[in-house]
């Protein structure tokens, strides 16, 4: 160690470079031979120009890059999961090369005795960049060239064709062992040690990039310490081993060295990104704040990003919480953009390229959007205005996808329809200002582990002018009206199909067709105290002829309603799930429809009643009954006096006179043979 070179340098017309050397060694010095190659000045110059548009950022020669080709004069700086860079970090490199007229080039050379390590990857320092020299070390490694600046092959079609959300095909199943492999490798000792026993099992360029990215996804975390204490912090992947932890620089070098180690071209990349702490509409000004790579596989520059990969941070930046995201891994480039935009417009890898401004004006689809089949919502612009109070948003996604919202954190005051291939939301907000719009989705068939909404989109809604009309009842659950989710419940052919129903005298109808087997209860509520549950009921009817349900619907006041529907199996003895519900509009303050009469278990579920349909009936009158039962020996209404019905045509008829009681009640003989009766409906009579 310890062997210095001065060169001065000497101009000579037509060529590039001339120089001597003198060699300065001590008592352990080991000979060197070195070779000039010297070749005209305008083919150097020109081969310069073409390698500063592909060389790293100086990285080598000590200058702070930007990963991007471009040297800044400033030193290296922490940055963070998403966000803001730090204070500088200590470099530790060799000083840049000072070169000018009458100064001289000075390099300084290691020279390391045959059983000391030298660093894996030589450098040479070439002013505004840094090359890897081609050969091999003594650990067995090759060499990997230099990387080379995207061109053309390498650009994918923006915006997004909806095709793959990678950016070539991974088939994901046929790597599950490599997965499971790469997880169990447990070594820390060095970084050269851990890539040969990663690749042990990696055959192709992609499987080999793939053992590398599992690495690191699963055993470095983000340094959450590190990202509020920065000068603690190294980001030089022999550190970064070690503690295994650091911040998107070290990933992100980490994951570079790794693959130049294994012989893949590779390049850290920085830039803007829209990550923790990233505020819907916000503006990107000043220096890049995340950093992440792009993999050089099968002939095409590929990006992704094994920070985000690895997992994620709370709100307040205080504690990582590992969560692999397949998203990141070899991203579409028309995805990738979503959240990334690097220093140099080139790694978008995208035709055409996007604007700065672009980038920020965005609608954010965090990875849950993709993952989760979304392919579209409108608007597509994250800040929306509401127009007479109101604002629309829809989803379009694959089928099966179940949906719901928060509006500054409840849903009160939006109505939300389930669409076969996705949803749609209207929102009343009920103050004026700005609101904060989050939508979650999840899968319908999720296992247990995914059972969960993530959210997948963020609005930030803008309101001027409140729509008072428009406050829906507390008990009003999203979404609202029938879909698909009804149907596979056996709800078929709806006769309405919108999820409000407005009626003007305060009675509607709704038939359904019902699957198999299926008993249905309901429900209806509205606001303040005005309908106890159990008259809740009471407000609607079912009828059911063969497979076809009628629900009759008479309010007792004008408002708001929710009418509610439960359905479960009749073979099945447990509860009634909740299903789905409608909301029930009357503005005609003169409706005033009583319950309809109660019903008792004996009154069987293909029962009908034809009149009296009102559960009041008037005082000192005669009252027309006509009920369709069936399997019955004798029907009796009783009053103040007993009047038995007779059948006619399957129905059961007759008149009672309500004066001198407060009840009325139809009681039922089953067979004739026995002597007691059994209560089925219950009427009351108005007071006089």
């Amino acid at each position: 160690r310890g062997c210095s070179a001065q060169r001065r340098q000497h101009r000579r017309p037509g060529h590039a470079l001339m120089g001597t050397m003198d060699l300065k060694t001590d008592a352990n010095a080991v000979t060197i031979n070195l070779l000039l190659i010297v070749r005209p000045e305008e083919a150097a110059s020109k081969e310069k120009g073409q390698r500063e548009g592909q060389t790293e950022g100086g990285r080598g020669a000590g200058l702070g890059g930007d990963g991007n080709g471009n040297s800044r004069s400033q030193p290296r700086q922490g940055t963070d999961l998403n966000g803001r860079r730090g204070p500088a970090e200590p470099c530790g490199q060799t000083p840049p090369i000072t070169a000018g007229p009458d100064k001289g080039t000075q390099v300084t050379v290691e020279i390391h005795h045959e059983d000391t390590s030298p660093p894996l990857i030589k450098r040479l320092s070439l002013g505004k960049g840094s090359q890897r020299l081609r050969g091999h070390d003594n650990k067995g490694f090759q060499k990997t060239e230099a990387p080379r600046p995207p061109g053309a092959k390498d650009l994918h079609a923006y915006p997004w064709d909806k095709s793959s959300l990678k950016s070539m095909p991974v088939d994901l199943q046929q790597l599950e062992k490599l997965d499971a492999y790469a997880l169990k490798v447990n070594v820390k000792n060095s970084v050269e040690e851990l890539v040969k026993a990663l690749l042990k099992q990696a055959r192709t360029d992609l499987e080999k990039v793939r053992a590398i990215w599992m690495w690191i996804c699963h055993h470095i975390e983000y340094d959450v310490v590190g990202y509020h204490n920065k000068s603690q912090l190294s980001s030089k992947p022999r550190d970064v081993l070690q503690m295994g932890k650091s911040i998107c620089e070290g990933y992100a070098e980490l994951f570079e060295h790794m693959c130049s180690l294994a012989g893949i071209q590779c390049k850290k990349l920085s830039g803007h990104a829209k990550g923790h702490g990233y505020k819907t509409g916000q503006t990107f000004t000043g220096d890049s704040d995340h950093a992440w790579n792009a993999v050089y596989l099968e002939g095409r520059w590929h990006l992704l990003d094994s920070t985000w990969g690895s997992g994620s941070v709370d709100d307040s930046f205080t504690k990582f919480t590992h969560r692999y995201n397949e998203f990141y891994f070899l991203t579409h480039p028309a995805l990738f953009i979503n959240n990334h935009f690097p220093d140099n417009s080139n790694w978008q890898l995208l035709k055409p390229t996007l604007t700065l401004k672009e980038f920020e004006n965005n609608m954010l689809h965090n990875s849950n959007f993709y993952t989760l089949g979304l392919l579209a919502v409108h608007p597509d612009t994250p800040i929306i205005q509401t127009v007479n109070g109101k604002a629309s948003v829809s989803v379009d996604c694959r089928p099966g996808t179940l949906f719901m919202f928060k509006l500054k954190g409840t849903d009160e005051h939006g109505l939300m329809t389930l669409k076969k291939h996705g949803m749609e939301l209207d929102i009343y907000p009920q103050k004026t200002g700005s609101h904060k719009l989050e939508i979650f989705a999840k899968p319908s068939k999720a296992e247990a582990s995914d059972d969960i909404y993530k959210c997948v989109v963020e609005y930030m809604v803008e309101c001027e002018s409140v729509d008072k009309a428009m406050r829906f009842p507390k008990d009003l659950h999203q979404p609202v009206g029938p879909s698909w989710f009804s149907k596979r419940h056996g709800f078929l052919r709806p006769s309405h199909r919108e999820p409000v129903l407005h009626t003007n005298d305060g009675r509607c109808s709704l038939t359904f067709t019902l699957g198999k087997d299926i008993s249905v209860l309901t429900s209806l509520h509205t606001d303040g105290s005005s309908l106890a549950e159990d008259m809740g009921r009471r407000h609607v009817l079912q009828i059911h002829r063969g497979n076809q349900v009628e629900l009759k619907v008479h309010l007792p006041h004008a408002g708001n309603f929710v009418l509610k529907i439960y359905s479960k199996k009749k073979s099945d003895p447990g509860n009634y799930d909740y299903i789905f519900n409608y909301l029930i509009r009357c503005l005609n303050t003169e409706v005033k429809w009583p319950a309809f009469p109660q019903s008792y278990s004996k009154w069987l579920q293909d029962y009908e009643i034809l009149e009296p349909l009102s559960g009041l009936l008037p005082a000192n009158r005669n009252v027309q009954f006509k009920l369709k039962m069936h399997g019955i020996a004798k029907v009796l209404v009783q009053a103040e006096n007993t009047y038995p019905l007779t059948q006619n045509k399957g129905f059961w008829e007759g008149t009672c006179n309500t004066s001198g009681c407060r009840e009325v009640f139809v009681m039922v003989h089953e067979n004739a043979n026995h002597s007691f009766y059994s209560h089925v409906l219950k009427y009351e009579v108005e007071t006089q």
